[in-house]
């Protein structure tokens, strides 16, 4: 049988190898698609003496035979309705997809949609929120592609494959938003192809899928520049003093984050108990990064410290037991653009940036090795930390600079 250009065939033969000491051996049907064989078992015996080998039945006249005869009929038929619901689906046609239908284990949950859902569960308490989010978003945009792509609202996993992954890929690269978000960039993508890699993953390591669709797939994430305040911007900031409370609060929290890497989560959670007195004598953070689950050991800085006793009465963060007022990300950032607008700072602040100020410019960029900057962000790979590194050449000229004055005087 020939429909789009795929090769199609179904017979029934006998396991010999497994024939039995009273002469009955195994039925097995044979699916090749494309020139590739899968077997299926057909959980029934016979004589070896009592088969055709050439029709691929049972002979003999006996009833038990015809009984069988038309048994395999129908299971034959199976096999066939399934092949020709994945080609009208327009659904990759795989021998392994047509076994798993014919024999029931399709049903058995093991579908993309299934194991999103499990992988989102087991994850939920141990990743942290924006990280579920964003596997959430994920999983809406695989929704989508399955729905215009495959007309179907899920697909069996052992139907992934390199073809679904490129495609995938493919739809998010034309994907048109039709709210007020931005189409994806590269990297965004990637994010997305990277979440469901690791879903994938899971159900490699759990031995629902045999072979890792991703193997041959190879993501690439455009290089991108980490912006960081210059210290002339992180001065004008810190010099600047507003009689808007809610202006001001969130002023102080970024800085404070400027002063320490804090990310805004683990600022928000941020205790008195977080705050101890370290080996020098001296206060530092002691906390747990919400996104890696890695302890963060930092020393407070004297301008962190001022910024985090100038609220050690106040009624909010009191009543939160946190050390700072905290707002939520999304206000905390719309008012850091009213602030940079204010400070004429052409920066696109965002809480985040203040992270990146702390790699750079407050540490990195004073000669802190990048070993203990490393250790401060709670990165777990030092890889993670030379991306801010790249952005201090102006450290690099300075150092260089120096060298040269050495070199010239003799000292």
């Amino acid at each position: 049988m020939k429909t789009q250009n795929c090769t199609f065939g179904v017979i029934f033969y006998l396991k010999k190898q497994k024939t039995t000491a009273q002469g009955k051996a195994p039925i097995y049907a044979r699916v090749t698609v494309n020139g590739k064989r899968t077997e299926i078992s057909v959980k029934r015996s016979v004589a070896v003496s009592g088969w055709d080998a050439k029709k691929g039945l049972a002979k003999g006249s006996r009833e038990e035979t015809a009984e069988l005869n038309r048994f395999l009929a129908r299971f034959k038929a199976k096999i066939i309705d399934a092949y020709q619901e994945l080609v009208l689906s327009g659904s990759t046609v795989d021998g392994a997809v047509i076994r798993e239908r014919v024999t029931g284990s399709a049903q058995s949950g093991r579908t993309l949609g299934s194991l999103i859902e499990y992988h989102n569960k087991e994850q939920e308490s141990k990743l942290a929120h924006g990280t579920m989010k964003n596997y959430y978003t994920t999983q809406s945009y695989i929704k989508r592609f399955l729905k215009e792509k495959y007309r179907r609202a899920d697909i069996a996993i052992l139907e992934l494959n390199y073809s679904f992954i490129s495609d995938f890929e493919h739809y998010l690269r034309n994907y048109k938003p039709k709210d007020h978000h931005r189409p994806l960039n590269n990297n965004g993508i990637m994010k997305h192809i990277e979440r469901l890699r690791k879903m994938v993953n899971m159900a490699v390591t759990m031995d629902w899928l045999a072979k890792d669709p991703f193997a041959k797939f190879r993501k690439h994430f455009d290089k991108v520049e980490r912006k960081s305040l210059t210290k002339q911007q992180l001065d004008r900031l810190e010099n600047k003093r507003f009689r808007v409370e809610r202006l001001q609060q969130v002023l102080d929290m970024f800085l404070f984050s400027c002063y320490t890497g804090l990310a805004y989560i683990d600022l928000a959670e941020l205790t008195p108990d977080n705050i101890i007195t370290g080996i020098d004598g001296d206060l530092w953070i002691y906390t747990t990064r919400a996104k890696t689950d890695t302890n963060v050991r930092i020393p407070l800085l004297p301008k962190a410290r001022e910024l985090m006793e100038k609220y050690q009465d106040d009624p909010r963060a009191v009543s939160n037991g946190t050390v700072f007022p905290v707002i939520s990300n999304q206000r905390m950032n719309g008012y850091l653009k009213e602030i940079a607008e204010i400070c004429e700072i052409s920066t696109d602040l965002t809480f985040h940036i203040a992270r990146h100020t702390f790699a750079t410019t407050v540490t990195l960029s004073n000669g802190v090795p990048i070993e203990s900057v490393s250790k401060m962000l709670g990165h777990t790979s030092i890889r993670t930390t030379q991306i801010y590194a790249k952005v201090v050449e102006h450290k690099l000229s300075e150092d260089m600079h120096n060298l040269k004055e050495r070199m010239a005087t003799g000292s």
